[in-house]
């Protein structure tokens, strides 16, 4: 076993599930997926439902990652947003043109405010590039708790081959063909899921609650739009779906941060108790360059972005909101 490779642990049923459901997979199907956190150990196990047996990469394995890509067919990056160009960096020059490159990150790189699959695609322009996104809490996945989740690509054999890997009786897996929206709706929502934490945080009700991820959606929208998502896909799985499981689990780390600055700590403090990164703190800084920059209105956004400056209580970003002018929903 190469060293990067780990088995996981399957239960009996799902040992059974293996034998009883036909599948394609062959050796020239293998695949990498490239980190070891919760996020890629939860995919590993999704992969391996269907008789895969993924390799696993990360920094500690003791193995070259170039080394580990050979003959896949596919390739996972579930690394944090500040990985992505270290991992895109170690691969240059050793990809073949036809292997499917997968993000599952969700973020927005600060120094040029490109999203994964956008920095994925200026470094392989060749390769077909597929965004995999929804609502899907690790730990859940890793229970066994059954899931849904998208994955888009403007090739639509790739996407196909990506639903074909990852589809199980415990998570069912759609196609999209906007990338691009699929992408923007999962990485927007981690800020409106920091505004969802510091509401609950407060105690504010489900009428606050409620009204917050409404406004959150549309501010989600507007933004995606902008970067030429359909509207059709923020009120799907990775855009609704993703924003009302994030908003409203203590799973969430961007919820956590939220929930931890509205019981008065600071944000290092929150930070310092995290397991993960809450790519949502990132995210809001850029946000906030690209909306200023042409003119978006990201009311929420501004918001939490002073709140985790700490320019503003969470108390205050809540009046700041309730007093803002009146207007129509549309």
């Amino acid at each position: 076993m190469p060293p990067c490779q780990r088995k996981f642990n399957l239960s009996d049923l799902d040992r059974l599930k293996i034998y009883l459901t036909p599948n394609s997979y062959s050796m020239s199907d293998q695949i990498t997926i490239i980190g070891a956190g919760a996020w890629g150990s939860a995919l590993a196990n999704l992969t391996q439902i269907n008789g895969y047996e993924p390799t696993i990469w990360s920094r500690n394995c003791g193995e070259m990652l170039a080394e580990s890509i050979d003959n896949r067919v596919a390739i996972i990056s579930a690394v944090s947003m500040s990985g992505v160009g270290a991992v895109i960096s170690q691969l240059l020059g050793s990809i073949d043109p036809t292997q499917i490159i997968v993000t599952a990150t969700k973020g927005l790189d600060a120094k040029t405010n490109l999203t994964p699959a956008q920095l994925w695609r200026i470094a392989f322009p060749e390769n077909p590039i597929v965004v995999l996104s929804g609502p899907n809490l690790s730990l859940e996945i890793q229970q066994g708790l059954p899931a849904a989740t998208v994955v888009a690509s403007h090739n639509t054999n790739a996407a196909s081959k990506i639903q074909s890997i990852f589809s199980s009786p415990k998570f069912r897996v759609y196609t999209n063909d906007d990338p691009v929206g699929v992408e923007i709706a999962g990485t927007v929502k981690n800020v409106i899921a920091i505004a969802a934490g510091t509401c609950d945080g407060l105690s504010l009700g489900n009428n606050a609650k409620s009204a917050l991820l409404t406004r959150g959606l549309a501010e989600i929208i507007r933004i995606g739009q902008y970067w030429g998502g359909k509207p059709e896909t923020f009120y799907g799985l990775s855009g609704l779906g993703d924003l009302l499981t994030t908003c409203n689990s203590p799973l969430s780390r961007n919820y956590q941060v939220g929930y931890g600055l509205a019981q008065g700590k600071t944000l290092s403090e929150v930070l310092a108790d995290l397991q993960g990164t809450a790519e949502g703190v990132n995210t809001t800084k850029v946000l906030i360059q690209i909306a200023e920059r042409n003119q978006i209105y990201m009311p929420i956004t501004v918001l939490v972005d002073r709140l985790l400056q700490g320019k503003i209580t969470a108390q205050e970003a809540i009046i700041a909101l309730m007093s803002r002018d009146r207007k129509s929903e549309y």
